[in-house]
Order: C-alpha cells, then sequence, then structure tokens
C-alpha cells in the first residue's frame, strides 16, 4: 500500500472522528448531579475519545519546539508558578498541526461538543461563551499550586495524553479536587496541605476531567515526580464567559487567555 500524503491523512481522520457523541451525551444526561457535587462540580471521565483517535492524537501531539517554557512566572495574590512547557492553540497554528489534531480541534468548536458544555456547565441558551484551548507538558519537579481560576471561566475540561508507555501514575500529575470548607477567598494563596484533598483524577486509559468554576473550585497537582526523560500531557479546554475583558482582548487579537490570535 503507498503512503498517504497530508490530504489523504485528513480524509481518514474526519471519517475516523475522535469525540464519542453517545459517550457526551450519556454524560451530559447525568449533568443534574454534576452539577450539585461538592465542594463543587467536577467529574473524571472515561472514553471521551474513540480509542483509536485516542492513539493517534497520543502519538502526535504537536513538536516540541512549538512549546514555550513556563518556569518562575509570577502569579497574581502569591500564588506559587505553575511550571510547564506551554502551547496555546490559534488557528494559525493549524498548518503545524497532525490532520488528526486539526480534525480534534474541529471537533471541540462544532455543535456536539458546545453542546455537552453547555448542558454539563447549566448556562441558559442565551449565555454565550467562547473556548481558549492549550497543551501543557510538565516535567520532574513542576506543580500547579491550589487556585480556582480566573472568574471569567466557566470551567475547564482536561485531556490527559499520557499513556502506560510513557507514564507511571506513582510519579503523580493527577489533577486534585481540594475543599476549604467555604473558607477561603478565591483569590487566596494556601498551602496544598491546609486544603481537605477530596479526589484525585485518574490520568491513564483515555482518561478526562471536567470542572465547574466557583468561588471555591480548588485544584492543584502535587510536584511530578518522573524521570527527566517523561513529561506530563495535558490538552485543556476552558469554556470563558464573554465578558468585558474577554471582548477588550479580542479587540486586540487576543484571546480570552491573553494570547495574540
Amino acid at each position: 500500500m503507498g503512503s498517504l500524503d497530508a490530504s489523504g491523512l485528513s480524509q481518514i481522520a474526519q471519517q475516523l472522528g475522535y469525540l464519542d457523541t453517545s459517550r457526551l451525551s450519556q454524560i451530559a444526561q447525568q449533568s443534574s448531579a454534576f452539577l450539585t457535587r461538592k465542594p463543587f462540580p467536577w467529574s473524571s471521565l472515561q472514553g471521551m475519545i474513540k480509542e483509536e483517535g485516542f492513539r493517534r492524537l497520543c502519538s502526535e501531539l504537536p513538536s516540541p519546539e512549538l512549546f514555550q517554557p513556563q518556569f518562575g512566572v509570577e502569579r497574581a495574590y502569591g500564588q506559587q508558578s505553575h511550571d510547564r512547557y506551554a502551547l496555546q492553540y490559534r488557528p494559525s497554528l493549524d498548518s503545524d498541526l497532525s490532520p488528526a489534531w486539526q480534525e480534534f480541534v474541529k471537533e471541540l468548536l462544532a455543535e456536539p461538543y458546545q453542546a455537552f458544555l453547555r448542558q454539563m456547565f447549566g448556562l441558559k441558551p442565551h449565555e454565550r461563551f467562547v473556548l481558549s484551548m492549550h497543551w501543557h507538558h510538565a516535567p520532574n519537579g513542576a506543580s500547579v499550586s491550589a487556585h480556582t481560576d480566573a472568574s471569567r471561566k466557566i470551567g475547564s475540561h482536561i485531556f490527559y495524553f499520557n499513556t502506560e508507555d510513557d507514564w507511571d501514575p506513582a510519579w503523580g500529575g493527577q489533577t486534585l479536587v481540594l475543599d476549604d470548607g467555604g473558607r477561603l477567598r478565591a483569590h487566596a494563596s494556601p498551602h496544598i496541605d491546609e486544603l481537605q484533598q477530596v479526589a484525585a483524577s485518574e490520568i491513564l486509559g483515555n482518561r478526562s476531567f471536567i470542572f465547574k468554576r466557583t468561588e471555591h473550585s480548588w485544584h492543584a497537582v502535587k510536584p511530578i515526580a518522573c524521570p527527566p526523560d517523561r513529561l506530563r500531557k495535558v490538552f485543556i479546554v476552558v469554556a470563558n464567559r464573554v465578558n468585558l475583558q474577554v471582548l477588550w482582548r479580542r479587540l486586540r487579537g487576543k484571546d480570552p487567555d491573553g494570547y495574540p490570535m
């Protein structure tokens, strides 16, 4: 069989499809239970991506040369830096992505997934939102300090792209659900040990983690302890309110996170 060019691979990607729409529908039907979950709405999900699609996306992650190092970056309110290599999605990046990733992003921007987020986050028909998306690859020693996310964020969906071939859960990388007992301001900077750990996400086996942002949606990732040649790999989809900050950034040619489009 002859090799396929980019156009041929793109056609295969379109035929394959990546998001499992029946799974989206199944999870969305449980949105009422999700929205009333304590200490904030969260769920660890399995199989949101079709298995063949998941394997393809894992093997065709963006080139490391596209990522920017973010280490020791000062955060607001005295919170510790979130160390990682980061790549922000923007439409102009498509030519640097594999056909698989181009199609996956296209599906995230299409109606089935948009409707899924709208139902999961309990949004009314008139409530507008816009997505921002980014890849984070974290090395040994990296962590995500306890935080609640910016108020413009409605919620986030974290897709994990490590497999049993390149990651051991004992190294860490799980997203932790934390409970402050309702006592902290959203812009506080507590140490992770000051909060009660309610749960930890599963990160292998085509897993993802979705949560709705609240004033007490504390979450974190403990320092990773992996070999120097390994990385924790995630792709995060964020639903953002269309507020004045987001509109002002758009007028200046930036996405909701403040990155150039």
